[in-house]
């Protein structure tokens, strides 16, 4: 019996194998999928109000493109120029803040403190923690400039939503399925919905803050800011290195402080007071897991893996929790509280 589920397990374990392996080889197609779902879950709400406003499908899903693809262009336009300027000024901005670094060694050497400036700056280069944050938005922005097929695949998406449903509970041997994918719909809504807005609200209250300190490219770092604020707990810290960095730079530390409070008050305030209250008592799932989702769905998909790894993660531990065999997996993926 124990050979049994040995090999069971085994089987199952290399089959989880083979399935990750196509979806990596894949990504190419499975991202823009990806991505297209989410933006239909975000733009549903907006769909089904133009609905309910007796407006017809056609007319309400043109209203809805346009805004979005008004909206999208300018937000490509400004940030394109922004992006390509601060990468081809990347170098000189790492020149510049080696010397601030070498002069802040030097003045702490003649107040008698020794700081190991070249050991930190050789485990941490200030260049590659810069680059990684234009390199997300390049990517990002690369696959939307390119993304006729996501809008496409966004359109049919929503003209199929309201009977996706229907569709499911007439299939024979789905009636079952018809309450998980519901709840499953329901909650990845909710979290995206709110979450969007609440990061669109971060990152207007940064680029305002940036714009009053005067740290070149806000918008970017603002932009920023709104697609790590996705990826909870370490995702406000990230979106906060490149700016306080190129701020310490341009202008100087006083600066660089003012920025780190800057984006130290709107995280507290918004993530452990504002968000709290408008999402309830969270996500579900565990602070480890969470930032083991983030590893494995950035492994997995990339950048665009790393923004949707807690919906992603949200829908697997509903799917788990649906079946008695799986259960367990859904449990450990669990916060620990009862539902």
């Amino acid at each position: 019996m124990k050979e049994k589920q040995i090999g069971y397990y085994f089987i199952v374990g290399a089959s989880v194998i083979i399935v990750l392996a196509g979806i990596k080889s894949a990504s190419a197609i499975i991202v823009p999928f990806l991505l297209s779902l989410f933006l239909a879950i975000i733009l549903s709400p907006l769909y089904n109000f133009f609905i309910r406003k007796k407006l017809p499908d056609s007319v309400s899903l043109v209203f809805v493109i346009g805004i979005f693809v008004i909206f999208l262009s300018l937000v490509i336009k400004l940030l394109g120029s922004s992006v390509q300027d601060f990468s081809s000024n990347i170098n000189f901005y790492q020149e510049q803040l080696l010397e601030k670094f070498q002069f802040i060694e030097v003045s702490m050497k003649n107040m008698g403190i020794n700081l190991p400036f070249d050991e930190l700056s050789n485990a941490i280069n200030p260049k590659q923690i810069m680059l990684f944050a234009t390199s997300m938005l390049q990517s990002m922005s690369l696959m939307l400039t390119n993304g006729f097929v996501i809008i496409f695949t966004l359109i049919f998406m929503l003209l199929e939503s309201n009977s996706f449903i229907k569709k499911i509970s007439y299939a024979k041997g789905m009636e079952n399925s018809v309450n998980h994918i519901q709840e499953i719909l329901s909650n990845i809504k909710e979290y995206m919905v709110l979450k969007t807005i609440i990061s669109f609200f971060t990152a207007l209250v940064i680029w305002i803050g940036l714009l009053v300190v005067g740290t070149d490219y806000a918008f970017l770092w603002a932009v920023l800011a709104f697609l790590l604020n996705f990826i909870p707990n370490i995702g406000s810290i990230i979106a906060a290195i490149p700016a306080v960095l190129l701020t310490f730079i341009q202008l100087d530390m006083i600066s660089g402080i003012i920025v780190a409070v800057i984006y130290a008050a709107v995280n507290i305030i918004v993530g452990s007071i504002i968000e709290p209250k408008i999402m309830g008592n969270g996500l579900g799932i565990s602070s480890l897991v969470v930032f083991l989702s983030l590893l494995f769905w950035g492994w997995l998909l990339g950048s665009v893996g790393m923004l949707l790894s807690i919906p992603l993660t949200i829908m697997a531990k509903i799917a788990f929790d649906a079946n008695e065999d799986t259960k367990w997996i859904a449990i450990l993926l669990g916060n620990g509280k009862a539902n």
